[in-house]
């Protein structure tokens, strides 16, 4: 920029000043033809800078988004002030040290010299121009690459959404847990009508809350503590003492939010992999911790286990996944397995 405005300011001096003035500069010593040379470099290295300096704290104090029209005006003013600093600096320099940088360029009249201050400002008023606009070039470039940015995040996070969606109403539909659960309550009824229809009720809660809930992002960690009463009451029925279930959760951690349905397919998860028996039986900790919900259970591999899908660790973490940065911890350390998700406010 210093090379081109000085070029720049050469080549409209020879249209303002005389071929007379041109005559007598080119017949100068070639020294003191490179000395002005050096001179003028230096002299707009001095206003680049300036311009730069007051671009940088101006945009620090006046955006060009918020106020264009007392940004440019403010910063014409500035940039006219600091070149006349500049020259007048620059004058008062060759009074005093006139002898000794020994810089007698060719005369030229009050008319030229007047031109030439006007000329000195308007190139002050480019350099800044050009460096303004480089500098919301630079924004337009980043704000475009943030905005392109969001809309891949967007895209990504709809169709993240639209898969747990649908793993969501897998999980709702999935036929040997509606089988499991009718073939438990058709041997119910014939051996206990009363606890049939407690089994009939807690049945109809469970699939009433999925098809209500499981497509929230959020809810209360009562309503979802509600939700596992009746979910457990079918597992208990199911597999009578061969799985223990112990819940302790504060009761200031009730009003807190958690993604529906997480705590179901926690327990499901450790049912799947686990034997359940009754003369040792797998034994389920469900309680909170600071903003933690912890899910816990002893380890009691099955001899034969089943092909793993990972739908139900991978539905919660996706999920969390779309609510922040925050997700669930798996520990196993060959004892026990614990998840720790995030109780949100």
């Amino acid at each position: 920029m210093i090379v081109f405005t000085c070029i720049f300011s050469y080549a409209t001096g020879f249209v303002i000043f005389p071929a007379s003035y041109w005559r007598e500069y080119l017949a100068m010593p070639a020294s003191r033809i490179l000395s002005d040379i050096v001179v003028n470099l230096l002299f707009y290295a001095a206003i680049v800078e300036l311009s730069l300096f007051i671009d940088k704290r101006l945009n620090k104090r006046i955006s060009w988004m918020i106020s264009p029209l007392k940004r440019l005006l403010i910063q014409a003013l500035y940039q006219t002030l600091g070149v006349f600093f500049i020259v007048i600096c620059l004058c008062i320099i060759f009074l005093v040290l006139g002898d000794f940088v020994a810089m007698p360029s060719p005369y030229i009249g009050l008319r030229e010299g007047a031109y030439t201050l006007i000329l000195i400002v308007l190139w002050g008023l480019m350099i800044s121009a050009l460096n303004t606009g480089n500098f919301l070039l630079k924004n337009w470039k980043t704000e475009a690459l943030k905005s392109a940015g969001f809309e891949i995040k967007a895209a990504q996070s709809k169709q993240l959404a639209a898969e747990i969606e649908l793993q969501a109403l897998k999980l709702q539909l999935d036929p040997h847990f509606v089988f499991n659960n009718l073939s438990v309550l058709s041997e119910l009824i014939l051996k206990d009508q009363q606890l049939g229809h407690e089994y009939t009720e807690n049945f109809a809660k469970v699939y009433r809350y999925l098809l209500i809930n499981s497509k929230k992002k959020l809810i209360s960690l009562r309503e979802e503590l509600r939700f596992l009463e009746a979910y457990l009451f079918l597992i208990r029925n199911r597999m009578g003492g061969g799985a223990d279930f112990r819940i302790n959760i504060e009761e200031s951690k009730l009003d807190l939010l958690i993604p529906p349905v997480t705590l179901q397919l926690l327990i499901e998860n450790a049912i799947k992999y686990n034997r359940t028996e009754e003369e040792n039986p797998l034994l389920v900790s469900i309680w909170s911790s600071d903003h933690e919900l912890i899910v816990s259970n002893n380890l009691l591999p099955l001899i034969k286990m089943p092909e793993s899908t990972g739908l139900g660790l991978k539905n919660i973490i996706s999920r969390y996944a779309l609510l922040g940065d925050i997700g669930p911890v798996i520990e196993n350390d060959h004892q026990t397995f614990t998840i720790k998700v995030p109780l949100i406010k």
